[in-house]
């Protein structure tokens, strides 16, 4: 799979309501290329593969919004909306927040959210100038995994997330 068939299939599977199979998605990893910190500063909004794993749902249902990396060393992972409809670091959830690093996962070095209060790593691959994979890789999980398996859109501007929980 080339790297214009990976984007387009991405787009399928993002698009499924359904259940996705995660060797589609590994597929579509594979062909994608990797970036630097750097490339990923700013405000992102997510979602999720389905793929059966125990996490599906779990973002969602925490009022998950999506990503927020101000510098490398400023990553708030788990930007989410409270009762009132506003963004913010849910510093609770993710016992912390988190940085960004040049991890090697897979064969390859990319750009690489890791948790500060959590044994977890988000290892990140460009779909295209906007949007991200994403693939939550956690202590324990074999190398085959399973995998949580997400996306991340960059945030049209508005009102950006507090800091508190």
């Amino acid at each position: 799979m080339d790297v214009i068939e990976a984007r387009a299939r991405f787009q399928e599977l993002r698009e499924r309501s359904g259940t996705v199979v995660s060797s589609e998605l590994d597929e579509i990893w594979a062909a994608l290329d990797t970036v630097r910190p750097e490339d990923v500063l700013g405000e992102w909004k997510g979602g999720e593969f389905r793929t059966g794993h125990p996490l599906d749902g779990t973002l969602a249902a925490a009022g998950w919004y999506g990503k927020t990396f101000t510098s490398v060393h400023d990553a708030k992972p788990l930007i989410c909306r409270n009762s009132a409809g506003e963004l913010y670091s849910n510093r609770e959830l993710g016992k912390g927040e988190a940085s960004l690093w040049t991890v090697e996962f897979r064969g390859e070095p990319t750009a690489t959210m890791v948790y500060d209060g959590r044994p977890v790593f988000d290892h990140f691959k460009r779909v295209d100038g906007s949007t991200l994979m994403g693939i939550m890789n956690v202590k324990g999980v074999p190398a085959e995994g399973p995998f949580f398996y997400f996306f991340l859109e960059r945030a049209p501007e508005g009102p950006r997330a507090g800091g508190g929980s």
